[in-house]
């Protein structure tokens, strides 16, 4: 199910006092935002949060205003959505949520109370980088390639038939993702793999576009990445089996690189878990 938070957002900017919009749009969508923010922004209730309210709230958004003259967004969200439950067999109610985030992540997943939920925010899909809202400037092309890398996710925490070590995970946390708390505990095998199978995922759904927009990366980063490939290979065989944030954070990068899971297969020796 598609959840349209766009006119909400723009409803808020448009208030004689944005911020008291803001905070009373995140009391009516507590679970799912608090959710969002916890894991892609920081902690909602810590003293860290009003500064970032307000510099969003002040941020100038013509990037913004100017993309969603131009382009359906719904209407391109939708379609991404309907193909990625097509071509990826989603089993599970799985929502995405079309939203302006903090500047965060451009799209990530979620898993609340045992539902798969997906997220993309738009500030980051307006083809132009914007200091202000620290939007990176993607084209609103590539917005369908995200949703289905996102949808893959949600599918590997919480399809019954999947085998993944992070729908263990979640399920002993009670059906709740947690970037942090998970993401220590899943093996570095496993966020590898994650991470992989999201790519191809992306690809089957959207295909035809240049290798490196699937993996996140400027085509100069991309392409050096791919040159240090067979080193990270190397560097991260010892690690595949250990947990911890520590591992996490700078393989996340690698798993980047790591372009074919058949070569990731080869060095785990293991079946690879969908």
């Amino acid at each position: 199910m598609l959840i349209n938070f766009l006119p909400d957002f723009l409803d808020i900017l448009a208030q004689p006092d944005p911020e008291a919009a803001y905070y009373r749009f995140l009391d009516a969508h507590r679970p799912l935002l608090a959710s969002y923010w916890s894991n892609y922004v920081l902690d909602l209730d810590s003293p860290h949060a009003a500064p970032v309210i307000a510099a969003a709230m002040r941020a100038d958004r013509s990037d913004l205003y100017a993309m969603l003259d131009r382009v359906d967004v719904v209407r391109v969200v939708e379609e991404a959505l309907h193909r990625s439950e097509d071509v990826l067999g989603v089993d599970r109610p799985t929502d995405v949520v079309l939203m302006v985030g903090m500047g965060a992540a451009n799209a990530g997943e979620l898993v609340i109370n045992g539902r798969g939920v997906a997220f993309v925010c738009v500030e980051h899909f307006t083809g132009r980088a914007n200091p202000d809202t620290f939007g990176m400037g993607l084209e609103p092309e590539l917005l369908p390639l995200w949703v289905a890398h996102e949808v893959a996710h949600t599918v590997r925490y919480t399809s019954p038939g999947s085998a993944s070590e992070m729908r263990r995970l979640i399920a002993e946390a009670g059906g709740q993702y947690d970037y942090w708390s998970t993401g220590s505990r899943a093996t570095l095998r496993e966020l590898l793999l994650n991470e992989g199978l999201a790519v191809h995922a992306s690809q089957a759904v959207v295909p035809g576009l240049d290798p490196a927009d699937y993996f996140g990366y400027p085509r100069r980063q991309y392409q050096r990445l791919r040159e240090l490939e067979a080193f990270l290979r190397r560097a991260v065989h010892h690690e595949l089996d250990r947990c911890g944030l520590g591992l996490k954070m700078p393989w996340a990068l690698a798993s980047s690189c790591i372009r074919s899971l058949r070569r990731l297969h080869r060095i785990s020796m293991t079946k690879i878990p969908t």
